[in-house]
């Protein structure tokens, strides 16, 4: 029986056109599915179904999703990501904890938590560095974090009282229901980079995920090391957003959800 399958010309191009019309055809594509974003069951005979093809070093995995979660697409992993995309399908245990060291060598924590704004809650992630960023090529010893996300095109807060606006180009890739990177575009024009990727996939909660699928994005705010901490619950780390802001130590912006 023939699949409401989008396959993306980019997918296509990997798999080949035997491969994609055999799928289109539903000779091996599955009828029902775990969507590989929000992790909820799918019917590819019955709703419109994406194939996404995530690309390891050595490794390739071929996975659908609601096309209301996810378009049709192509995304670079590391093998080591892949592997644990691979483990989380099968229900294996992987460790959340996110260690990413950028080229300043710095490690940038991810904390996820719901922000309340204008009276509904958005789905967001907060970076803090571990150590002051330098910025590349500088001889002092000053932390740049803030000025080079500014010159990406974050905008800085002093209060959070409105949605920040989006950034174009940047995009955060939810997959296997798990949070995998915050990706920005390729200063050759290519497919975008990862600015952070999880070591291991980020557990996420069924509230934020739900809540990334309803606004089809994330807000990201950013601040200085020291500026938030660790904080153990979603009404401590607002307050820590709103000292950060009120200080002059945030900046924002609204990332796409799994980009394209």
């Amino acid at each position: 029986m023939p699949r409401m399958l989008d396959v993306s010309d980019e997918v296509r191009a990997e798999i080949g056109d035997e491969e994609a019309d055999r799928l289109l055809a539903g000779e091996n594509a599955p009828g029902s599915y775990d969507c590989t974003s929000c992790r909820t069951p799918g019917d590819s005979a019955q709703e419109r179904t994406s194939t996404v093809l995530f690309i390891g070093d050595e490794t390739a995995v071929l996975a659908f999703a609601h096309s209301s979660c996810l378009p049709s697409q192509v995304v670079q992993v590391t093998e080591e990501q892949l592997q644990g995309a691979v483990k989380s399908i099968t229900g294996a245990t992987v460790d959340s904890e996110p260690d990413r060291s950028t080229p300043e060598q710095a490690v940038l924590g991810v904390t996820s938590g719901l922000v309340l704004i204008a009276g509904e809650l958005h789905p967001a992630l907060v970076v803090e560095p571990t150590a002051p960023i330098v910025r590349p090529g500088a001889t002092g010893s000053g932390d740049d974090f803030l000025p080079l996300l500014i010159e990406q095109g974050f905008m800085p807060l002093t209060a959070i009282q409105s949605v920040p606006s989006v950034l174009h180009g940047w995009s955060v890739l939810l997959a296997v229901g798990q949070l995998h990177a915050v990706l920005q575009p390729s200063p050759n024009g290519g497919q975008p980079v990862a600015w952070w990727q999880a070591h291991q996939p980020l557990q996420v909660t069924e509230s934020w995920r739900a809540a990334a699928n309803k606004h089809q994005q994330v807000l990201l705010f950013a601040a200085p090391v020291g500026s938030i901490g660790r904080q153990p619950r979603e009404d401590l780390l607002r307050g820590a957003l709103d000292k950060a802001a009120a200080n002059g130590q945030l900046v924002a912006a609204a990332l796409p959800l799994a980009g394209t």
